[in-house]
């Protein structure tokens, strides 16, 4: 819904939510060119909506989950929010950063890793990606 709701308002459609204890307690949507704003990424505004939720910075025992596998941007902010797990649905490559470039959320040479899947709902991810960008070629 969220990745559907940036299509809509123009914005690349990728959207995500962060999930704990069972229940979204952040959700999040692209609003690079509606702010005017390069880290308005729908994994930050997920992040930052979820540790108001919870009244703290990290998500321990949360989850995220994307339509599209997170950037570098993106990777670094779910590794200082301590995410456990993160998951999304198609690569990127020309900006993942979780296997497509880089695998930052299980670098050895950082003191947290995150288990990364990837897949969930590709079909449907991937065909909203495509169809965004034919729209505008």
């Amino acid at each position: 819904m969220e990745a559907r709701a940036a299509a809509e308002a123009e914005e690349v459609p990728i959207g995500a939510v962060v999930v704990c204890a069972g229940r979204i307690i952040g959700r999040g949507r692209n609003r690079t060119r509606e702010w005017h704003d390069p880290t308005a990424h729908a994994e930050m505004l997920a992040l930052g909506q979820a540790t108001r939720s919870l009244r703290f910075e990290r998500l321990i025992d949360c989850t995220v989950y994307s339509t599209v596998e997170p950037c570098f941007m993106c990777a670094g902010a779910l590794m200082h929010a301590r995410l456990r797990r993160v998951v999304w649905g198609v690569r990127d490559p020309k900006f993942g950063a979780c296997a497509s470039l880089a695998q930052v959320m299980n670098d050895p040479r950082l003191n947290h890793r995150a288990h990364c899947a990837e897949g969930l709902r590709a079909d449907e991810a991937r065909e909203l990606m495509q169809s965004f960008f034919r729209a505008r070629r």
